[in-house]
């Protein structure tokens, strides 16, 4: 798979789609990162890493990789608490920002989750921070 960032999106967009609670994925750093940001911001209720071992009980499954699982988040209405999630930086098309051209994600009600040399952080924090950065995604 070219974009992991890409697929996790798209899962997570599709699954809020159709209702479903939970989401889960293949883990990386990178992803578990992007799913801490979106918990700590409040976009969705949990995401916690299940550690996978080879067992071929029912539960399991049998896989042996660990996997990011992430609980979606609704309003009371049950339309999901996400409305838009996409991705903007790609990779045939890096999208970087300089610390005074980090963008506002409609009018700051949204999040942009940006790359920086100091770790995956929220345009809000790496503006406070003076720091520019790749801009993986956008969320409101």
């Amino acid at each position: 798979m070219a974009d992991s960032i890409a697929d996790m999106i798209t899962r997570i967009r599709n699954a809020s789609a159709v209702g479903k609670n939970e989401v889960v994925l293949p883990m990386s750093k990178v992803k578990f990162e992007v799913a801490k940001i979106l918990e700590k911001e409040g976009w969705v209720g949990k995401a916690e890493v299940v550690k996978g071992d080879f067992s071929k009980s029912e539960k399991n499954k049998g896989y042996i990789f660990d996997q990011l699982k992430i609980v979606l988040k609704y309003k009371k209405s049950g339309r999901p608490a996400i409305s838009s999630l996409k991705r903007v930086s790609k990779p045939g098309l890096r999208v970087y920002a300089k610390k005074d051209r980090l963008p506002k994600v409609l009018n700051n009600l949204g999040i942009a989750v940006i790359s920086t040399p100091q770790g995956i952080m929220t345009n809000k924090e790496a503006r406070k921070k003076g720091i520019g950065g790749e801009i993986l995604c956008e969320i409101y």
